[in-house]
């Protein structure tokens, strides 16, 4: 659409200063000044770029290719872009394509052209790449092979309260399974929201995590109430090694993105914050493209596991063979008329314990190994680390 035919000049340069004044966002603008968007952002663009000369009309002898996108188009590249401001070039071009009813679609250049003119894209400061670590993790073959928890630190909300965002995603898909803010990072407010995670969408065969609270410890044995709930359910606890956050890389990548998308300005209140939550778990789910799935959300790489969660697990069961010894109240189990510290975490649990030698023992909690027991020392060290199935998993994005 024209501008007012009167004082072109005096009309665009004062939307540039109403533009400054923050008082307007470009939408509103825009419509009061009756022009298209991409109009709008061309004449903030070319003013930064020239000051008041670049408000000029250029020569009207063709600069444009024959292929020149419409400006209809323009629109819509950048409606896209303001609707999710963090998506760059190759995510709108992809959420173009699978929402249909376009004749044809820019090609990426061509999107990322348009959002550079529009002033709508800042330069990516380079990040580093990191090495993997000496034992990566286990291969994620497919859906519900791990899945992935963390909580993405902490955000402050408009009252003063504290909100936890606890995450879990499935590494395969990049499903967002849960995305709830807790107003405690402990097991007591953890066990809930996995226990939800598990009845809607079944068992993972491994869960991720990192060694802090409530998903490990420093104990000899690393475990916590939750693994070893974890455990009972049939389920690996897999955790990462201390200080290489880039062996879940995809679920630190995702964490990125939800700051970027939730945090500022501070949600009113910690359900605001939450309404925040879910409507980002939503769009990541169902709309936003991810590149390693061919440019596909996560939805459509999705299925629920074909392991349903049991309610109650099933009681701990060891070969015959094995000598089983119950964990007391202090953590310890008795041996050859000693006490033995095996982890406040099993206190009430059984244990079985697999000879290997004259001296050693192998001490197991169900299927997941604790470690040795030295039983002239009378005391339990951990397992030696076993090598990784396979190792792409632990960077690939």
């Amino acid at each position: 659409m024209p501008w007012k035919e009167h004082g072109v000049m005096e009309e665009r340069l004062r939307f540039v200063e109403e533009w400054d004044s923050g008082d307007w966002n470009m939408a509103e603008l825009c419509r009061y000044y009756g022009v298209t968007r991409a109009t709008g952002y061309k004449w903030v663009g070319r003013y930064e770029a020239g000051g008041v000369e670049g408000l000029r009309d250029l020569s009207r002898a063709s600069h444009e290719h024959p292929n020149t996108v419409p400006e209809e188009m323009e629109e819509k590249v950048i409606g896209m872009r303001e609707k999710h401001p963090s998506w760059g070039a190759p995510k709108i071009r992809a959420r173009m394509i699978l929402d249909g009813g376009y004749q044809s679609v820019p090609a990426e250049s061509t999107i990322g052209a348009i959002l550079k003119r529009s002033g709508l894209t800042v330069p990516r400061k380079r990040r580093r790449s990191s090495r993997p670590g000496g034992q990566p993790l286990a291969y994620s073959g497919g859906a519900n092979t791990t899945w992935c928890a963390d909580y993405k630190g902490w955000f402050r909300t408009g009252d003063g309260r504290i909100v936890y965002p606890l995450t879990i995603s499935d590494a395969y898909s990049r499903y967002l399974l849960r995305c709830q803010g807790l107003p405690v990072a402990d097991y007591l407010h953890s066990k809930p929201v996995f226990e939800a995670a598990f009845r809607e969408y079944g068992l993972p065969e491994k869960l991720r995590t990192d060694n802090g609270a409530p998903f490990g410890s420093n104990g000899e044995s690393g475990l916590t109430g939750l693994s070893v709930w974890l455990i009972k359910l049939g389920i690996a606890p897999e955790h990462i090694q201390p200080g290489k956050p880039q062996q879940n890389g995809r679920h630190e990548r995702m964490h990125r993105t939800l700051k970027q998308e939730t945090a500022q300005p501070p949600a009113s209140n910690r359900r605001a914050q939450q309404s925040r939550f879910d409507q980002f778990r939503e769009e990541y789910n169902q709309q936003r493209p991810h590149e390693a799935l061919g440019q596909q959300p996560p939805i459509s790489h999705y299925r629920t596991s074909e392991r349903s969660y049991p309610g109650r697990p099933r009681a701990v069961e060891y070969p015959a063979d094995w000598n089983t010894r119950r964990v007391s109240s202090g953590g310890q189990m008795r041996w050859s008329g000693e006490n033995v510290f095996v982890a406040h975490a099993l206190e009430g649990e059984a244990v079985g314990l697999e000879q290997i030698d004259d001296r050693n023992w192998r001490v197991w909690f169900s299927f997941y190994e604790i470690g040795v027991l030295d039983s002239h020392k009378l005391r339990i060290r951990r397992p030696e680390p076993k090598p990784p199935e396979e190792g792409e998993d632990a960077l690939r994005r």
